[in-house]
């Protein structure tokens, strides 16, 4: 004893300071025990106690000798990892978002950790070791508890509140404690559980020829087991490994069959742990050829990252900018280095993977959403080690640990899915990709069809560099596009429903050539709203400032801003009619109503009722493309990047929703969105025909998109734009503040935006309620600051906000106030 103390004495106190998954505005420090100093590393795992006894999993954040003035550190409990999750770009990545986007490292650190990696707190119940319980002394309710304790070893609060049948049960586990026959401790559990997998093997002592033939003579009396041997055997040639799953398909025979063989030891069972993550073989093709334009587009793309830091490719719909990705992917994985390639949707993604199959093979890994939460812990940890040359993913993506990032290519790079609005961070994936480049010293390609005004301004003040393609690859050409009157087809008596007769033509004469249709409605659900015809009542959500929207799918009324449902109405509570009429139209009315059109074509749906479960993108997109489906009505989700062949037509069915938005983006998104549409058709050698539904069929975005004059739509909304002191100009910073109490929000909001008027002078709007005031009972207030780009404005604006919000935060008046920053927020 006195030994150890002497080499403790020796060794140094160390104090870490660690990023909590919380959004509290400093990182806390703790104290490290000696006996732990040797594996603590910046960016590893640890678990800590903060509060009263919560408890924590913590990224090390710093290491130091010093310990806090203000406070006694608490000690760490347990190093969770001998090498860091987080590397020191990674960190470097995260101070960026926290101070960029106002918000706190825990709350980054929360976003992009995969929850796998993140460690619960739960309080368990444990029966006391060595101790003799005296059961006469027990209530009723103390009883059950023990009695289920002796069954099983711990019984969760969850567990035993069912158990009781009662809410309160910390009074009767107390009573336990006192008594000495519980242990209640606050436990961590480790959420991350690595796959297993049963592999056999034939034993040594069959090897030998002789002795195998023995054995098939001994099993003739179970036939079971011997098709089992022979199952072995013949896949034994294939490879070495063989799967328990792989086992039962060749040999065709059950379980019990496999299990006597192990229990008689012919066979040796081992299990391995193996990858969530697909690892089938696929053959690679790298033989293609770039077309002139392509080849020109490549080489100024190298060219100008000799100089530039991010390029622009601007290249039309169906130009071939996959192919050029694909060259410059390759180049950066010959070189030794990483690549992440950004998409905005799971949708896209899920086609491109296959694509990129093709040319890579299993160098790549995804990563986004729809994955479960040990597939992504399992990416998380293959990036880190650089076991991935190319990542493909969605916005989440970028916040993976890569080790050594050479080129970031975002596609589509205007989609505001790239955009995280809530929770906090609320960063920009695009915005974070080009600092992540920075930090890595990588290059950054942007590619559109429709940049986004900012990425084409930059582009065009020589920030960014410039690559266009102007042509279309192959031998496709640019879809004929149709504006078709709904007010004169309305008044003419035409109209079919939601179809204009011109639409439905087109769709006839489409399916009667074995052709594909798209059709796009940018609403989901069956109506808008439903409206008593006799006293105007509409049903709206009790939380939201919203009407109901009606599903055909669950027959029920919902609200796609918090979820609420309720019973469809049939009869008005206001005034007893049963005149409800049904207005507005989704995807699933349009889905509805062209199975009774066209009672012989396959139609299928495309929105987020539809695409819920995990494989459900991959399901309706590989139904299309194997022809499977004629129709394939959607909303936004079907614009972004889809490639099929026989897509001849694509159908807008009502363009003014998307023109008359309020919004300042509201043209620039239009015309992003409806030449997207229209790229989806005659993307081979058929031309393909784009009809487009609208009531003011002279609106000069429509034009615009006729044309596929970009050009124009950028000259005249950056007129705009500059006039208004909107973006590119200016950046933007919105302040939300919420509160239960109409009142109360609006008299802070008020009061908020005086005193930030003082610092801030004209630069400040509002405050004024947002379109939608009120969200799950919250009242809504917003504020923006214009921030203008010149000079280091947006850096004082950022500091002197920052002083302003910790002021509004520590003022017992605002107790109750949702206050929400979002920077960049449209």
């Amino acid at each position: 004893m006195l030994e150890l103390n002497q080499e403790q004495a020796g060794r140094t106190t160390l104090f870490v300071e660690v990023i909590l998954p919380l959004a509290i505005s400093r990182n806390y420090t703790y104290r490290v025990p000696l006996s732990m100093n040797d594996g603590i590393r910046i960016g590893s795992r640890v678990i800590v106690q903060f509060g009263k006894s919560k408890i924590y999993t913590a990224i090390i954040y710093s290491v130091s000798e010093t310990a806090p003035e203000l406070y006694e550190a608490k000690y760490i409990l347990d190093v969770l990892d001998e090498e860091p999750v987080v590397n020191a770009q990674q960190l470097r990545l995260w101070e960026w978002i926290a101070a960029y986007y106002f918000c706190s490292l825990g709350e980054v650190m929360q976003a992009a950790l995969p929850a796998a990696l993140k460690l619960a707190s739960e309080t368990r119940i444990i029966l006391m070791e060595d101790h003799e319980t005296d059961k006469a002394t027990l209530n009723d309710k103390e009883y059950l508890i023990v009695e289920a304790l002796s069954i099983q070893p711990e019984l969760k609060i969850s567990e035993v509140t069912k158990l009781l049948g009662q809410k309160t049960v910390y009074p009767v586990l107390k009573s336990l404690f006192g008594k000495g026959v519980i242990h209640i401790s606050e436990e961590v559990i480790q959420r991350y559980k690595p796959k297993r997998k049963a592999f056999f093997e034939l034993h040594t002592d069959y090897a030998d020829q002789e002795n195998l033939r023995a054995l098939f003579t001994v099993l003739e009396r179970a036939p079971k087991q011997l098709e089992a041997l022979m199952g072995y055997i013949k896949l034994r040639r294939q490879g070495p490994q063989i799967s328990k799953k792989e086992l039962l398909e060749a040999a065709n025979c059950g379980e019990a069959a496999i299990k006597a063989l192990v229990e008689k030891g012919i066979f040796i069972q081992e299990e391995r742990i193996v990858s969530r993550l697909s690892t089938d073989e696929a053959e690679t093709y790298t033989n293609f050829t770039l077309t002139v334009t392509q080849e020109q587009a490549l080489q100024s793309i190298r060219q100008q990252f000799d100089s530039k830091e991010v390029v622009l490719l601007h290249g039309i719909t169906s130009s071939g900018k996959t192919l050029i990705y694909i060259r410059l992917i390759e180049e950066v994985i010959t070189s030794g280095r990483q690549a992440l390639f950004l998409l905005p949707e799971i949708a896209l993604t899920t086609q491109v993977i296959e694509r990129l199959k093709q040319y890579f093979g299993n160098q790549i890994g995804v990563y986004h959403s729809k994955f479960s939460d040990n597939e992504r812990a399992e990416t998380w940890t293959q990036v880190l080690k650089g076991q991935y040359r190319l990542v493909l993913g969605a916005r989440s993506a970028v916040l993976l640990p890569f080790a050594d990032l050479g080129l970031i290519i975002v596609d589509e790079e205007h989609e505001t899915s790239y955009k995280q609005f809530d929770p906090s961070p609320r960063y920009h994936a695009r915005d974070t990709a080009i600092y992540l480049a920075h930090v890595h010293r990588a290059k950054v390609l942007l590619g559109s069809a429709t940049p986004s005004l900012e990425s084409y301004y930059n582009a065009e003040a020589g920030k960014y560099g410039l690559a266009t393609i102007s042509g279309r690859f192959g031998n496709s050409r640019l879809p004929e596009i149709r504006v078709v009157s709904i007010a004169e087809e309305t008044k003419r008596k035409t109209m079919v429903s939601h179809f204009t007769s011109v639409l439905i033509t087109e769709i006839g004469d489409a399916l009667s050539r074995k052709e594909q249709v798209i059709l796009f409605q940018n609403r989901r659900g069956y109506t808008s709203f439903l409206l008593c015809r006799t006293c105007g009542f509409t049903p709206k959500c009790i939380n939201c400032d919203v009407s109901l929207t009606y599903h055909k799918s669950t027959q029920k009324l919902h609200c796609h801003y918090c979820g609420y449902k309720q019973e469809t109405v049939s009869v008005c509570p206001a005034c007893g009619s049963t005149h409800i009429e049904q207005k507005g139209f989704g995807t699933e009315k349009v889905e509805d109503e062209l199975a009774m059109i066209f009672p012989g074509a396959v139609i299928a749906r495309m929105d987020l009722d539809a695409t819920r479960t995990k494989y459900s993108f991959q399901k309706i997109l590989a139904d299309f493309e194997e022809r499977k489906t004629d129709i394939l009505v959607g909303t936004q989700m079907i614009t972004k990047g889809l490639d099929f062949d026989h897509i001849t037509l694509i159908g807008i069915i009502n363009a003014d929703s998307l023109l008359n938005y309020p919004d300042f983006r509201a043209y620039e998104k239009s015309f992003q969105l409806l030449s997207q549409v229209a790229g989806r058709a005659g993307r081979r050698e058929k031309t393909g025909k784009v009809v487009i539904q609208a009531y003011d069929t002279q609106h000069r975005v429509l034009h615009q998109v006729i044309s596929n004059d970009y050009h124009a739509l950028y000259k005249t909304e950056l007129a705009e734009r500059k006039n208004f002191a909107y973006p590119p100009f200016y950046r933007l910073i919105r302040l939300d503040i919420k509160h239960k109490d109409q009142q109360k929000a609006e008299m802070v909001a008020t009061r908020m935006a005086a005193e930030l008027k003082v610092t801030f002078g004209d630069r400040i709007l509002g405050p004024q309620p947002p379109l939608i005031a009120r969200v799950r009972n919250f009242y809504i207030q917003t504020i923006l600051i214009k921030c203008e780009r010149a000079g280091d404005s947006i850096q004082k604006i950022k500091q002197a906000l920052a002083a302003i919000l910790l002021k509004f935060e520590a003022d017992k008046a605002n107790k109750g106030i949702l206050l929400r920053v979002d920077v960049d927020p449209f």
